[in-house]
């Protein structure tokens, strides 16, 4: 890099240690826990390179980044290094430049992502800590510096301090597969980042319209493949497309309708992205950057041949720096202050898209019943309320404040429900532990806190309601539930929209069709059994280890599955911060 005229300095950190804190999901992205038992041993050295527009007046930058194993480089990651710096070298010299570029080798020995965390956290926060004085007391900087082939007193261009550029407009992670894609050469786009945000749309379009149009290659993005061989979705697509011919037949102008095959790969796409998001765990290194709110995604190469075995090393570096130089032009162009595009919205495929005005619709028709049916359910419970002539004033509105007492239970019930979530802290702390363990402790420790719950609040989820009035009590708890679901969903639909709109698409059903199973067994009606069965089936359902299996089976296959990965799954969830960890 400093061969290039390039600024460059050296970051080094330690690794973090991802470990469940009950207030991590409220702390800052700059929050994490060092390891106890540093030593210059484990000292991780991210290598950045500065270029200076000559056009630009230094408050905007455009960051590129590459990660890199400096214990085990594979051919993958030499290409992708060679395609960085090919770009970088060629933004060395030319004149158009209007923001600052930055090129990141981030050491991803401990991970991608918890390298290029650990720079913009000293890019965007930087916050001293006690690894900091072991390194500036114990650490020698040169030698560090040495093993990676530069000498810190022979470069002009090589910096102490941190160095900085102006405000990231973008950042692109590029990446080459290690394996050959047999077919031809791809590009596979990664743009969810934690809680189910995405970058700016135009930067995929960007990239999609380069890659087709300019270098040919094929652009994909992530597809739910149970979804691609499901028999009804191809014969609702089938139908689709009949009707879409029916309707180019009454008039030309109607071009509505998709063939099945694309409709297929368009839902299997959409069911994808829509699990992604709901999942709130990032799908590359690029999410730390909208921690930030810095639009990035990460580009993954996938050559028609194994690195390792292909010849034309130089044609195909060729053809991904002029993809990279193509999208790094299009945003040196971009002038923020006078451009609007799309935040939220589901993929249907690399160029299609679902805006939130659309999906929007459907997650408020399911909750809109929800306010509708709490309140007709309070007026039923205060008409069914006995009335007596002789109450005084002070009874009639002690009647009307009877909906405390199952908002009390509410409560309680939710309490359990927040010391459920925590004790997973706990369990965590369980020595040379296994996730099937872990979760058996769970388990149990749940139960018993609901029985210890039960007996020191008398908890009345166990008692029975036979009786006239009791109906009247239940249909106030009721209304009391659904209007806390209903408060609920709208909430989270605020920190992740697909994570609500999953959510919706258990809670509401439950929430209509809940009713104690002894008033229908009592009723001996084939309505009341039909609707006990229905509850039956969707409270299995929506059990959070079952909804989890079921969903991990339809995207991944039902293949070596265990109750173990459920605590693995939860355990990364809590370690993304993710919102999904509220409902589970």
């Amino acid at each position: 890099m400093s061969a290039l005229d390039a600024e460059v300095t050296y970051h080094k950190f330690y690794p973090q240690l991802n470990q469940f804190h009950p207030l991590h999901f409220f702390t800052s992205p700059a929050s994490g826990l060092v390891s106890k038992n540093i030593s210059c041993s484990s000292l991780g050295i991210n290598i950045a390179g500065i270029i200076r527009a000559p056009r630009g007046d230094g408050k905007e930058a455009i960051v590129l980044v590459t990660p890199y194993n400096p214990k085990k480089v594979g051919p993958g990651e030499a290409l992708s290094l060679g395609i960085a710096y090919s770009v970088f070298s060629l933004l060395s010299r030319v004149t158009w430049l209007a923001k600052d570029v930055i090129w990141l080798v981030a050491d991803s020995q401990y991970g991608e992502y918890s390298a290029v965390s650990a720079w913009l956290r000293e890019y965007q926060a930087p916050a001293f800590h006690e690894a900091d004085i072991v390194n500036s007391e114990t650490c020698n900087d040169s030698n560090a510096i040495n093993e990676l082939g530069q000498n810190a007193y022979s470069d002009k261009k090589l910096y102490g301090g941190f160095r900085r550029a102006g405000t990231m407009a973008a950042a692109l992670v590029i990446k080459v597969a290690e394996q050959g894609n047999h077919n031809e050469d791809s590009l596979n786009i990664y743009p969810e980042a934690s809680n189910g945000q995405m970058p700016n749309l135009d930067l995929i379009n960007i990239v999609n319209y380069l890659g087709v149009h300019k270098q040919g290659l094929r652009i994909k993005v992530k597809k739910m493949f149970s979804l691609l061989g499901s028999r009804w979705l191809y014969t609702l697509g089938g139908i689709f497309e009949s009707l879409g011919q029916i309707a180019r037949s009454l008039n030309p102008e109607w071009k509505f309708g998709i063939s099945a095959t694309e409709y297929v790969e368009g839902a299997a796409t959409l069911a994808s992205s829509l699990y992604c998001q709901g999942l709130g765990v990032p799908t590359g290194p690029h999410g730390a950057f909208r921690d930030y709110q810095v639009d990035a995604i990460t580009l993954e190469i996938s050559p028609k041949v194994s690195p390792s075995k292909m010849i034309r090393r130089n044609e195909f570096i060729l053809r991904g720096g002029m993809l990279i130089e193509g999208v790094i032009r299009s945003v040196n162009n971009l002038l923020e202050k006078f451009h609007q595009s799309f935040f939220l919205y589901l993929l249907t495929s690399s160029s299609k898209f679902v805006s939130v005005g659309i999906y929007m619709i459907p997650f408020a028709l399911l909750i809109v019943p929800l306010p509708i049916l709490a309140a007709s359910l309070h007026a039923d419970a205060s008409k069914s309320t006995p009335q007596s002539t002789s109450s005084s004033e002070v009874d009639v509105s002690h009647k009307s404040w009877k909906w405390l007492n199952s908002a009390r239970k509410v409560l309680v019930i939710h309490l359990w429900g927040a010391v459920v979530s925590l004790l997973p802290y706990f369990v965590y702390q369980i020595p040379n532990s296994t996730p099937t363990t872990n979760f058996t402790v769970w388990g149990i420790l749940s139960a018993f806190s609901l029985l210890i719950l039960y007996f020191i609040s008398g908890s009345p989820i166990f008692e029975a309601a036979p009786s006239r009035p009791d109906k009247g009590e239940w249909a106030s708890l009721k209304s009391v539930t659904i209007s806390t679901a209903f408060i609920g969903l709208s909430l989270m639909s605020v920190i992740n929209f697909a994570t609500a709109e999953i959510g919706a698409l258990l809670i509401v059903p439950i929430c209509l069709l809940a009713r104690p199973l002894k008033h229908d067994i009592q009723a001996r009606s084939l309505r009341a059994l039909l609707r006990a069965t229905c509850n039956l089936v969707l409270g299995f359902i929506a059990f959070p280890p079952v909804a989890y299996f079921l969903m991990k089976g339809a995207y991944e296959g039902f293949y070596g599955t265990n109750v173990g990965d459920y605590w693995n799954w939860v355990e990364s969830l809590w370690t993304w911060n993710s919102a999904t960890y509220l409902y589970v």
